[in-house]
C-alpha cells in the first residue's frame, strides 16, 4: 500500500520501512551508528541513501527528523517517495541523497531535541566564535522553565512573562517571540539550546555531505517544509466577523461540520501540483 501506510508509529517501524524501500529501490545505502539506545535498547543510527549516477553534477538532498518528534512525518515522506518509484522521473545528470533521521535520539525518545538538550536548528553556528547572545531569554529564562510546576507556579510566571511583555510596549509580543525561539547558548537545560559545540547529529552530517558531495556538485538547500499549508481555524456559526477574516486569510471555512468543498479542492490542486514539481527540484538553477 501507498500512502498512510508509509507513516509509521515507532523511529524503529519507521527506520525498517526507510531501509526495505531502499533495498527496493536498489539505493546505496550507509548507516551512521548513534552512541546512545533507543527506549527499549534498538540501535540508533542515521541511515544515508544515494539514487542516481554517483557522478552527477545535481544532487537533490531530502533530510528528515531534523528536530526528531517531526520525523515521523518526514521519514514518511521519504518512504512515499520511494514507493512511488519517483526516482525514475529524475532528469539527466541528477540524483538523491536521502538522509534518514538526522536526530535518531529525539525520534526515537518522541523529542524534539537531541540527546543534549539541543535543538538543532540553532546548533549550526561558528563556535570557534561568541554565540549569538540572547538576553531576553535570560531575563525569561527562571520562568520558562521553573524548578516547580505547580499552579501556583504557572500562575506566577504566567503574570511574569505577561508583564515582561507589557514592558516591551507595541514590540512586546514580537520581542517575547525572538527571545524564546530565536535560540540561547547560556542555558543548557533550557528552552531551545543551540549547544556548547557542533553535535553528533551536526558532525554526522558534515561527514555525509563531506562524502557525497563533491565540489563540482550543485546542490540546493532550503530550510522549508516543501508543501502548501492549510490554515484550519475553529469559530463560532454566529460570528461572521471571524469566518471573513479565516476566508481573507486562505483559511477554509468549516461550518455544521462540513469542509467549503470548493475552496478544498483548488488547494487540492496546488498540493497536486507542487507535490509533482517536487521530483524534478533537483533540474531547477
Amino acid at each position: 500500500m501507498i500512502g498512510a501506510d508509509s507513516f509509521s508509529s515507532s523511529y524503529s517501524e519507521a527506520r525498517e520501512k526507510f531501509q526495505e524501500a531502499v533495498a527496493a529501490a536498489r539505493g546505496s545505502a550507509e548507516s551512521f551508528k548513534h552512541p546512545r539506545s533507543g527506549p527499549g535498547g534498538e540501535e540508533l543510527a542515521v541511515d544515508a541513501a544515494w539514487f542516481g549516477p554517483s557522478d552527477a553534477s545535481r544532487v537533490l538532498i531530502l533530510i528528515s527528523g531534523t528536530h526528531g518528534i517531526e520525523g515521523y512525518c518526514g521519514s514518511g515522506a521519504q518512504v512515499d517517495w520511494l514507493r512511488r518509484e519517483e526516482f525514475k522521473l529524475l532528469p539527466a545528470d541528477t540524483c538523491v541523497l536521502m538522509i534518514h533521521a538526522i536526530n535518531p535520539y529525539g525520534f526515537a525518545w518522541t523529542r524534539r531535541v537531541n540527546e543534549d538538550n539541543v535543538d538543532l536548528n540553532r546548533n549550526w553556528v561558528d563556535f570557534s566564535e561568541p554565540p549569538p547572545p540572547n538576553p531576553g531569554y535570560v531575563e525569561l529564562a527562571v520562568n520558562l522553565c521553573p524548578s516547580e510546576w505547580t499552579a501556583e507556579a504557572q500562575e506566577a510566571t504566567a503574570r511574569n512573562m505577561a508583564a515582561w511583555q507589557a514592558s516591551h510596549g507595541a514590540q512586546g509580543a514580537a520581542d517575547f517571540r525572538q527571545a524564546v525561539t530565536g535560540g540561547q547558548y547560556t542555558h543548557p537545560l533550557g528552552l531551545f539550546f543551540g549547544g556548547s559545540g557542533p553535535s553528533w547529529s551536526r558532525r554526522t552530517q558534515t561527514a555525509i555531505l563531506q562524502k557525497y558531495l563533491t565540489r563540482e556538485t550543485r546542490w540546493r538547500h532550503r530550510l522549508s517544509h516543501w508543501a502548501w499549508t492549510l490554515r484550519l481555524c475553529g469559530t463560532p456559526d454566529g460570528f461572521p466577523a471571524g469566518k471573513t477574516r479565516v476566508q481573507a486569510r486562505g483559511g477554509m471555512v468549516r461550518s455544521g461540520g462540513h469542509v467549503d468543498e470548493e475552496r478544498n479542492r483548488g488547494l487540492e490542486g496546488r498540493e497536486r501540483r507542487q507535490y509533482q514539481r517536487l521530483s524534478r527540484v533537483a533540474s531547477s538553477r
